[in-house]
């Protein structure tokens, strides 16, 4: 039977656990530990998720993005729960959604970041489009907001 929604949620939930617990040197590292704690997983499946996760391989192994925890995060976190949705637009555009009259704040917190993967954004009302380099930077930085609570 293939899996559910919930279970794709689930095994992400647990790869995302893992990972921040350290890195993982390879795939199957990641499929062994998952299937370990009753989660089935695949090569495949954990590969595909390591994507959406926006996770990396450096020379120690898969690790997710940095959120450092500096005060331009700290703002960002602090304005987390004006945010109402996240969606691309394309490989390099991000529009995120807030409530009426809270894009300024969101834009202004996303500028203060400095985060690269962002190359500018524009505040409306209740939308802020975010401009990514490419659609690799545009998936980093969908995780990191992600991390810090834009969900």
């Amino acid at each position: 039977m293939p899996p559910t929604p919930t279970d794709q949620t689930v095994r992400r939930e647990q790869l995302y656990a893992l990972l921040r617990s350290g890195a993982a040197r390879t795939q199957q590292a990641l499929v062994d530990e998952l299937q370990a704690i009753g989660i089935a997983a695949t090569q495949s499946s954990v590969s595909r998720d390591l994507k959406e996760l926006g996770a990396v391989k450096t020379r120690g192994g898969y690790v997710l993005p940095a959120a450092n925890d500096d005060e331009s995060d700290d703002e960002l976190r602090a304005v987390s729960d004006l945010v109402r949705d996240i969606k691309t637009a394309g490989p390099n555009l991000l529009v995120i959604k807030t409530g009426a009259g809270a894009a300024q704040r969101v834009a202004l917190a996303l500028d203060r970041s400095d985060w690269p993967e962002i190359v500018g954004n524009i505040g409306g009302d209740d939308t802020v489009f975010v401009a990514t380099a490419s659609l690799a930077q545009q998936k980093r930085l969908i995780s990191r907001l992600n991390i810090i609570g834009y969900r």
